[in-house]
C-alpha cells in the first residue's frame, strides 16, 4: 500500500479565482495547478509561484525521484546537491 508523500499528511485541494492575463476573464485554478488555460481566449495564465514541497521538504528527493527532483531544481535555478554515487 502506498502511504503517500511523507511530507504531507492529507491532500486537500482548494480552488481560487484568477483573472486571465490576456483577456481578463475569470478563471478557476486548483491548489495543485501552476497554470490554467482560459476558456475564452485559450491562452495560459500562471499563478504567482508559491513554494512547492521540492523547495522545502527534506523528503522531496526521495518522494519525487531523482529525475523529477533535479528538473524542479533546474527550473528554480538551484544547483542540485551531491548525494553520492547514484548522482553520476
Amino acid at each position: 500500500m502506498n502511504a503517500g508523500c511523507p511530507g504531507q499528511r492529507s491532500r486537500k485541494l482548494t480552488s481560487e479565482i484568477l483573472f486571465c492575463s490576456h483577456c481578463g476573464s475569470e478563471l478557476e485554478i486548483f491548489s495543485d495547478e501552476a497554470r490554467v488555460r482560459c476558456h475564452k481566449c485559450s491562452q495560459m495564465t500562471s499563478r504567482a509561484k508559491l513554494p512547492s514541497c521540492a523547495d522545502w521538504c527534506a523528503s522531496a528527493r526521495q518522494c519525487l525521484g531523482e529525475g523529477a527532483w533535479r528538473t524542479v531544481q533546474d527550473q528554480n535555478g538551484k544547483e542540485p546537491e551531491y548525494a553520492g554515487p547514484k548522482d553520476r
